[in-house]
Protein backbone atom coordinates (compact mmCIF):
# COMPACT_ATOMS: atom_id res chain seq x y z
CA UNK A 1 0.00 0.00 0.00
CA UNK A 2 1.66 3.17 -1.31
CA UNK A 3 1.41 6.45 1.46
CA UNK A 4 0.97 10.08 -0.67
CA UNK A 5 3.86 11.83 0.67
CA UNK A 6 3.08 15.62 0.70
CA UNK A 7 5.10 18.08 -1.75
CA UNK A 8 7.70 19.79 -0.18
CA UNK A 9 7.52 23.01 1.28
CA UNK A 10 8.93 25.86 -0.80
CA UNK A 11 10.03 28.53 1.41
CA UNK A 12 9.47 31.64 -1.20
CA UNK A 13 12.09 34.39 -0.86
CA UNK A 14 12.02 38.22 -0.89
CA UNK A 15 11.86 39.15 -4.00
CA UNK A 16 14.45 41.90 -4.84
CA UNK A 17 12.77 45.85 -4.96
CA UNK A 18 12.88 46.75 -8.63
CA UNK A 19 15.68 49.20 -9.20
CA UNK A 20 13.69 51.54 -10.66
CA UNK A 21 11.56 51.78 -7.27
CA UNK A 22 14.21 51.87 -5.03
CA UNK A 23 16.20 54.50 -6.85
CA UNK A 24 13.08 56.68 -6.43
CA UNK A 25 11.81 56.33 -3.30
CA UNK A 26 15.52 56.39 -2.22
CA UNK A 27 16.63 59.85 -2.20
CA UNK A 28 12.69 60.90 -0.68
CA UNK A 29 13.32 58.82 2.97
CA UNK A 30 16.83 58.43 3.09
CA UNK A 31 19.13 61.67 4.13
CA UNK A 32 21.79 62.97 3.28
CA UNK A 33 24.70 62.55 4.92
CA UNK A 34 26.67 64.98 6.53
CA UNK A 35 29.66 66.64 5.36
CA UNK A 36 30.80 66.60 1.66
CA UNK A 37 27.99 66.49 -0.61
CA UNK A 38 27.81 65.08 -4.61
CA UNK A 39 28.66 68.20 -6.78
CA UNK A 40 25.57 68.98 -8.30
CA UNK A 41 26.30 71.32 -11.78
CA UNK A 42 23.78 73.45 -13.33
CA UNK A 43 22.18 71.99 -16.69
CA UNK A 44 23.04 73.16 -19.70
CA UNK A 45 20.77 74.98 -22.07
CA UNK A 46 20.20 74.02 -25.72
CA UNK A 47 20.24 77.45 -26.32
CA UNK A 48 18.34 77.11 -29.58
CA UNK A 49 17.42 79.92 -30.69
CA UNK A 50 21.49 81.35 -31.10
CA UNK A 51 21.91 78.30 -32.80
CA UNK A 52 19.64 78.42 -35.16
CA UNK A 53 20.48 82.66 -36.02
CA UNK A 54 24.01 81.23 -36.53
CA UNK A 55 23.73 78.13 -38.89
CA UNK A 56 20.89 79.84 -40.51
CA UNK A 57 23.63 82.66 -41.09
CA UNK A 58 27.01 80.48 -42.08
CA UNK A 59 24.21 78.78 -44.15
CA UNK A 60 23.26 81.41 -46.29
CA UNK A 61 26.60 83.13 -46.69
CA UNK A 62 28.38 79.67 -47.75
CA UNK A 63 25.66 78.92 -49.92
CA UNK A 64 26.02 82.29 -51.70
CA UNK A 65 29.32 82.05 -51.64
CA UNK A 66 29.41 78.63 -53.39
CA UNK A 67 26.45 79.30 -55.91
CA UNK A 68 28.53 82.45 -57.24
CA UNK A 69 31.87 79.77 -57.49
CA UNK A 70 29.37 77.59 -59.12
CA UNK A 71 28.82 79.75 -62.25
CA UNK A 72 31.83 81.25 -62.29
CA UNK A 73 33.28 77.81 -62.94
CA UNK A 74 30.56 77.69 -65.14
CA UNK A 75 31.84 80.40 -67.77
CA UNK A 76 29.52 83.00 -66.49
CA UNK A 77 30.94 86.36 -64.80
CA UNK A 78 31.21 86.82 -61.31
CA UNK A 79 28.80 88.71 -58.69
CA UNK A 80 29.18 92.46 -59.03
CA UNK A 81 29.01 92.16 -55.18
CA UNK A 82 31.64 89.46 -54.88
CA UNK A 83 33.89 91.68 -57.26
CA UNK A 84 33.37 94.88 -55.13
CA UNK A 85 34.36 92.88 -52.13
CA UNK A 86 37.47 91.54 -53.43
CA UNK A 87 38.39 94.93 -54.40
CA UNK A 88 37.47 96.43 -51.12
CA UNK A 89 39.39 94.00 -49.16
CA UNK A 90 42.80 94.41 -51.64
CA UNK A 91 42.76 98.51 -51.84
CA UNK A 92 41.79 99.79 -48.85
CA UNK A 93 44.18 99.91 -46.05
CA UNK A 94 43.86 98.27 -42.52
CA UNK A 95 43.96 101.41 -40.62
CA UNK A 96 40.36 102.08 -42.16
CA UNK A 97 37.41 103.26 -39.80
CA UNK A 98 34.92 100.92 -41.61
CA UNK A 99 37.51 97.91 -41.38
CA UNK A 100 38.42 98.07 -37.71
CA UNK A 101 34.63 98.38 -36.88
CA UNK A 102 33.62 95.33 -38.99
CA UNK A 103 36.82 93.73 -37.00
CA UNK A 104 35.49 94.78 -33.94
CA UNK A 105 32.07 93.80 -34.32
CA UNK A 106 33.32 90.13 -36.02
CA UNK A 107 35.22 89.76 -32.55
CA UNK A 108 32.69 90.46 -30.37
CA UNK A 109 30.16 87.65 -31.88
CA UNK A 110 33.11 85.36 -31.77
CA UNK A 111 33.43 85.89 -28.30
CA UNK A 112 29.61 85.72 -27.60
CA UNK A 113 29.60 82.27 -29.47
CA UNK A 114 32.55 81.24 -27.06
CA UNK A 115 31.13 81.83 -24.00
CA UNK A 116 27.54 80.60 -24.75
CA UNK A 117 29.61 77.09 -26.08
CA UNK A 118 31.46 77.35 -23.19
CA UNK A 119 28.96 78.14 -20.33
CA UNK A 120 26.12 76.15 -19.13
CA UNK A 121 23.33 78.96 -18.89
CA UNK A 122 20.22 78.58 -17.37
CA UNK A 123 20.75 81.01 -14.57
CA UNK A 124 17.56 80.94 -12.81
CA UNK A 125 17.61 77.66 -12.12
CA UNK A 126 19.56 77.11 -8.94
CA UNK A 127 21.09 72.98 -8.28
CA UNK A 128 19.69 71.22 -5.08
CA UNK A 129 22.11 69.11 -3.21
CA UNK A 130 20.61 65.47 -3.62
CA UNK A 131 22.29 62.63 -1.90
CA UNK A 132 22.64 60.61 -5.43
CA UNK A 133 24.60 61.91 -8.03
CA UNK A 134 22.63 60.48 -10.88
CA UNK A 135 19.82 62.29 -9.46
CA UNK A 136 19.63 66.03 -10.68
CA UNK A 137 17.21 68.62 -9.25
CA UNK A 138 17.03 72.17 -9.82
CA UNK A 139 14.92 75.08 -8.29
CA UNK A 140 13.61 78.17 -9.47
CA UNK A 141 15.62 81.48 -8.48
CA UNK A 142 11.94 83.57 -8.48
CA UNK A 143 10.28 80.61 -6.26
CA UNK A 144 13.83 80.68 -4.01
CA UNK A 145 13.11 84.88 -3.69
CA UNK A 146 9.67 84.36 -2.66
CA UNK A 147 10.12 81.42 0.25
CA UNK A 148 13.10 83.89 1.62
CA UNK A 149 11.18 86.83 1.33
CA UNK A 150 8.51 85.17 3.31
CA UNK A 151 10.69 84.29 6.01
CA UNK A 152 12.12 87.32 6.26
CA UNK A 153 8.41 88.69 6.46
CA UNK A 154 7.72 86.41 9.42
CA UNK A 155 10.30 87.99 11.34
CA UNK A 156 8.54 90.10 14.28
CA UNK A 157 8.92 94.57 13.73
CA UNK A 158 10.22 93.41 9.66
CA UNK A 159 7.54 95.83 8.01
CA UNK A 160 9.49 95.22 4.44
CA UNK A 161 11.91 93.24 2.76
CA UNK A 162 13.93 92.82 -0.91
CA UNK A 163 15.59 89.63 -1.50
CA UNK A 164 18.17 89.25 -4.49
CA UNK A 165 20.09 85.81 -5.15
CA UNK A 166 23.51 86.85 -6.59
CA UNK A 167 25.93 84.05 -7.98
CA UNK A 168 27.33 83.66 -4.51
CA UNK A 169 25.79 85.67 -2.39
CA UNK A 170 21.80 86.81 -0.99
CA UNK A 171 21.47 90.31 -0.31
CA UNK A 172 18.49 91.13 1.75
CA UNK A 173 16.81 94.91 2.64
CA UNK A 174 14.57 94.99 5.47
CA UNK A 175 13.12 98.02 7.15
CA UNK A 176 12.35 97.38 10.73
CA UNK A 177 8.84 98.90 12.20
CA UNK A 178 9.29 98.87 16.50
CA UNK A 179 12.23 96.86 16.88
CA UNK A 180 15.90 97.99 16.97
CA UNK A 181 18.13 97.23 13.72
CA UNK A 182 20.19 95.24 15.65
CA UNK A 183 18.12 92.65 17.11
CA UNK A 184 15.72 92.38 13.78
CA UNK A 185 19.00 91.52 12.17
CA UNK A 186 19.95 89.01 14.20
CA UNK A 187 16.01 87.66 14.18
CA UNK A 188 16.99 87.67 10.18
CA UNK A 189 19.97 85.94 10.05
CA UNK A 190 18.93 82.88 11.70
CA UNK A 191 15.17 82.76 9.94
CA UNK A 192 17.12 82.92 6.33
CA UNK A 193 19.80 80.81 7.56
CA UNK A 194 17.15 78.24 8.41
CA UNK A 195 15.30 78.49 5.06
CA UNK A 196 18.61 78.28 2.90
CA UNK A 197 19.12 75.24 4.96
CA UNK A 198 15.79 73.49 4.47
CA UNK A 199 15.88 74.68 0.50
CA UNK A 200 19.49 72.39 0.71
CA UNK A 201 20.79 74.26 -1.91
CA UNK A 202 24.14 72.51 -3.70
CA UNK A 203 26.12 76.00 -3.29
CA UNK A 204 24.95 77.54 -0.32
CA UNK A 205 25.23 81.26 -1.06
CA UNK A 206 26.18 83.75 1.83
CA UNK A 207 24.07 85.82 3.67
CA UNK A 208 23.82 90.26 3.46
CA UNK A 209 21.46 91.45 5.40
CA UNK A 210 20.90 95.17 5.65
CA UNK A 211 18.28 96.93 8.09
CA UNK A 212 17.35 100.37 8.21
CA UNK A 213 15.97 101.95 11.33
CA UNK A 214 12.02 103.25 11.45
CA UNK A 215 11.52 106.49 10.09
CA UNK A 216 10.21 109.18 12.51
Amino acid sequence: MKHEQAPPATTEHPTEPDTVTSRTVGPATEKPRSGAHPTAKRPWSARRIPAAVTALLVGAVAGTLLFDIARVRAGQSAAGWRTRLADELATRPLDDVRIQIAAAVITVLGLWLLVLALSPGLRNQLPLRTPDTDLRATLDRDAAVLLLRDAAMRVPGVSAAKVRILRNRVRVRADARFRGPADVKADLLIALQTELDRLALARPPRLGIRVRPPRR
